[in-house]
């Protein structure tokens, strides 16, 4: 039994021992390695810091280089690199391009938006991409606003507040129509314009930048090579003019190639000012129809009676006398409705139409006009559809559908 005992007790301090010697072992590997990893991280550093130096040390060459070449030109009229014609022209063209687009933007985001105030919130705003909560009433709004309170005050069963109320509806349309115009040329006019500058045109200028400064290195070194006396100083010379002379190349052939692209940044603003002229016209026709309209509704004449105002409204009666002038002849009605047919409600084409009666404007929006003459008629958006826009002798009004027969 105890000789088990020292046989196990043996055994143990064996492997005891071997685990020992091992573990120095791997401990005289890590100091090894340790040792290794600090010598390469201090070559590391050093040629880092060699490379820092040097990058630093050229850069320093280069420019101190190009300040003396560009002190030459300036002062000392020294031998310029000249650029062909046709690049000059490009240059000159891309700097009336950012010039009056920085202008137009400038005046396009006044005339939306008059007060400056609101124009530095929206931009800051926009800055931070914060999200404003609520819409701000534009001044049309406010105004309709102020004619509701006052209309629903005095009470809308009154001459006055009736008036009051029914100008404010016109003036809330008036509001949304304005919104709607600001936000579509702010998504299709004033982004696409703001991107081009922020864009295309700082990538022009950066590039700009580069070409005169590869064109004073390859003018230093032109400079360099006249000044070299031995043969050695001349073929260094000759080396960096080489390698000058195809970073210029190369540089020039970039710049030239985005500033050919100023056609296409052209073209896209072209597109932007169509879809701005569009905007523009749709607005201003519905905010006629709007306001033509509401003169229909208001017009009248007021007489007095005693302490009462009544308002006698003229459009029920011209109406019926229309009506009445239209359903006199069978062959008129049936030219009438061919016209209507003729003329969609959606179709906003301009075509040639001939009066079948004498007509005469009962407001200043609309055109005189006598029997058989020809006119040129369309519609615009959300125009009534009792009528069309007539034109003929330079001037133009609505016209009754019921009197022309659309050729």
């Amino acid at each position: 039994m105890i000789g088990k005992l020292l046989m196990g007790r043996f055994a143990l301090d064996n492997r005891v021992r071997r685990y020992v010697k091992n573990g120095k072992v791997l401990y005289k590997c890590l100091q090894t390695l340790a040792k290794d990893y600090r010598v390469a991280v201090n070559l590391t550093e050093q040629a880092i810091m060699d490379f820092n130096f040097k990058k630093i040390a050229s850069d320093a060459s280069g420019f101190f280089s190009r300040a003396k070449q560009f002190t030459e030109e300036t002062f000392l009229k020294a031998e310029k690199t000249e650029l062909d014609a046709h690049f000059e022209n490009l240059l000159q063209r891309a700097d009336k391009t950012e010039e009056h687009t920085k202008r137009l933007l400038s005046c396009l985001e006044s005339y939306l938006q008059p007060n400056p105030t609101v124009r530095m919130e929206e931009v800051f705003y926009e800055k931070l991409e914060l999200r404003k909560e609520g819409g701000r009433m534009n001044s049309l709004e406010h105004l309709g606003q102020a004619m509701t309170d006052a209309g629903n005050e005095f009470g809308a069963g009154t001459p006055y507040g009736n008036a009051l109320l029914k100008v404010a509806q016109a003036e809330f349309k008036l509001g949304a129509g304005e919104r709607d115009f600001i936000n579509n040329c702010a998504n299709n006019t004033l982004l696409p314009i703001r991107r081009f500058l922020e864009g295309d045109m700082k990538t022009i200028q950066r590039e700009r930048k580069v070409l005169n400064t590869k064109r004073l290195d390859l003018d230093a070194a032109k400079s360099r090579l006249r000044k070299a006396k031995s043969l050695e100083a001349q073929s260094n010379a000759e080396a960096d003019l080489r390698v000058a002379q195809a970073e210029f190349d190369k540089q020039a052939e970039i710049t030239k190639l985005l500033l050919e692209g100023i056609q296409t940044a052209h073209n896209n603003q072209l597109k932007c000012l169509r879809d701005f002229v569009e905007a523009q016209m749709s607005f201003y026709a519905q905010a006629h129809q709007h306001m033509a309209d509401l003169q229909r509704e208001l017009s009248g004449t007021v007489s007095f009676r005693g302490s009462s105002i009544t308002l006698v409204q003229n459009d029920s009666v011209e109406r019926q006398r229309r009506s009445s002038s239209v359903a006199s002849e069978s062959k008129t009605h049936q030219q009438t409705n061919g016209t209507k047919e003729a003329y969609a409600i959606d179709d906003l084409g301009t075509k040639q139409a001939r009066l079948i009666f004498d007509y005469v404007a009962q407001t200043p929006q609309e055109l005189s006009a006598a029997k058989n003459e020809i006119v040129i008629v369309y519609r615009l958006p959300g125009m009534d559809t009792d009528f069309v826009m007539a034109e003929k002798g330079g001037k133009r009004g609505r016209i009754p559908l019921s009197y022309l027969e659309v050729l």
